[in-house]
């Protein structure tokens, strides 16, 4: 689950879930923030600007993304998420964090492997998660190709953390404009991840994953949570 444009490339998660919560109450800080690409809240910390006063938001902003996940499930989960994500925006997709989680069996792959068409149906008739029967199938699909992985001797989070060298990279933008939607590591980790058989797993979702689990660290410089 991820952050700012960089100039006309497509919103990442973050970017896109802000710009759309906050146009709705016409406030908009992340249009705003084109001209300050930081907030200062109440609580004497600046945050990077796509999360918005919203304390939910606030909250994963601090708490989650960024921050290095190396265990092979949740790391699955994060990428599936951002796949739900696209087109929508990521407020709305964490709000519905535990409705996916009780629908897909904790997004544990050895269960969502062996859905059949009847169980489909259901999470398709389940109003708690995101209702788009491509990314259902496609979760399914994913879901095989993690064991399919599994059964090659290849751990998820070993294939995840390859595309960085296993170190997180850090990255500390000034600006908006700096932090870019997709990389070289996004483009080379998504072309992989298809070619195994996953399911929505573009340039631009692989790179909101990399950046939600800490693979890279975009956190704008100034931002509190941008340690050294």
């Amino acid at each position: 689950m991820a952050e700012p444009k960089a100039g006309n490339a497509k919103k990442s998660a973050p970017e896109a879930a802000n710009t759309k919560a906050e146009s709705a109450k016409g406030t908009a800080p992340a249009v705003k923030a084109e001209r300050a690409p930081l907030l200062q809240h109440g609580d004497g910390r600046a945050r990077c600007f796509w999360c918005g006063t919203d304390p939910f938001y606030m909250a994963y902003h601090d708490d989650e993304w960024g921050v290095p996940e190396r265990d092979s499930r949740a790391l699955f989960e994060k990428l599936l998420l951002d796949g739900f994500q696209a087109g929508l925006s990521w407020i709305t997709i964490l709000r519905k964090r535990e409705n996916f989680r009780c629908a897909f069996d904790g997004f544990e792959p050895e269960k969502m492997a062996r859905y059949d068409a009847a169980k489909v149906e259901a999470l398709m008739a389940d109003a708690g998660i995101v209702r788009n029967r491509a990314k259902v199938e496609g979760a399914v699909a994913s879901a095989r190709a993690y064991l399919d992985l599994q059964d090659k001797g290849i751990a998820f989070s070993d294939l995840m953390w390859d595309a960085v060298d296993g170190e997180t990279r850090v990255n500390r933008p000034r600006r908006i404009a700096d932090v870019p939607a997709q990389t070289a590591q996004s483009i080379a980790l998504s072309k992989r991840l298809k070619g195994l058989g996953f399911k929505f797993v573009g340039p631009t979702i692989v790179y909101a994953a990399m950046q939600a689990c800490g693979l890279v660290d975009d956190h704008l410089e100034g931002c509190h949570c941008a340690r050294p």
